[in-house]
């Protein structure tokens, strides 16, 4: 259980953890592997969320995915990339966060992945809570705590020093 003052302290900071949706490199499940590729390759990302035609997050595709699917018998084959999709390779079983989440099941989550897409009640994509964003909000609030102890005590020391 995590203290209502950390939770609030979390989600003070809450708009500057999730990347917008507009702002995250996606892909569509319908585009071939061969445009992924292209795509994950010139954002810089390993992995990225696959959405359909009408922006529902329907899974993750990874690097690793279309690399697996490249190899064969005698080695890399790129040439057959243009006749799979998406949707043939991605990974459906993945975490993902709604956006009224709870914090500790954020936490829970954020432990195995190095992001959680995030969806509406509807399905629709969102954008994504990265680990580096959650452990920045930690670290705030760990010093906002800090800086609020100090404080108290402060506060304790003048009121119980003789005058």
């Amino acid at each position: 259980m995590i203290s209502p003052t950390v939770e609030q302290l979390m989600k003070d900071h809450k708009e500057t953890m999730m990347i917008p949706g507009e702002n995250v490199a996606t892909v569509m499940k319908e585009h071939p592997l061969e445009h992924a590729l292209l795509l994950l390759s010139q954002a810089g990302y390993s992995t990225i969320p696959v959405l359909d035609r009408e922006d529902h997050f329907v899974g993750l595709l990874s690097l690793n995915d279309i690399v697996k699917k490249m190899m064969g018998i005698d080695g890399i084959d790129t040439s057959t990339l243009s006749e799979y999709s998406v949707a043939d390779v991605m990974k459906t079983d993945v975490a993902v966060m709604r956006e009224d989440a709870d914090l500790e099941d954020i936490l829970h989550l954020v432990v195995d992945s190095a992001f959680l897409p995030v969806i509406d009640k509807a399905g629709i994509f969102q954008g994504i809570v990265t680990r580096r964003e959650i452990l920045k909000a930690v670290n705030y609030t760990f010093h906002a705590l800090g800086r609020k102890s100090q404080a108290a005590t402060k506060v304790l020391l003048h009121s119980h020093s003789p005058k």
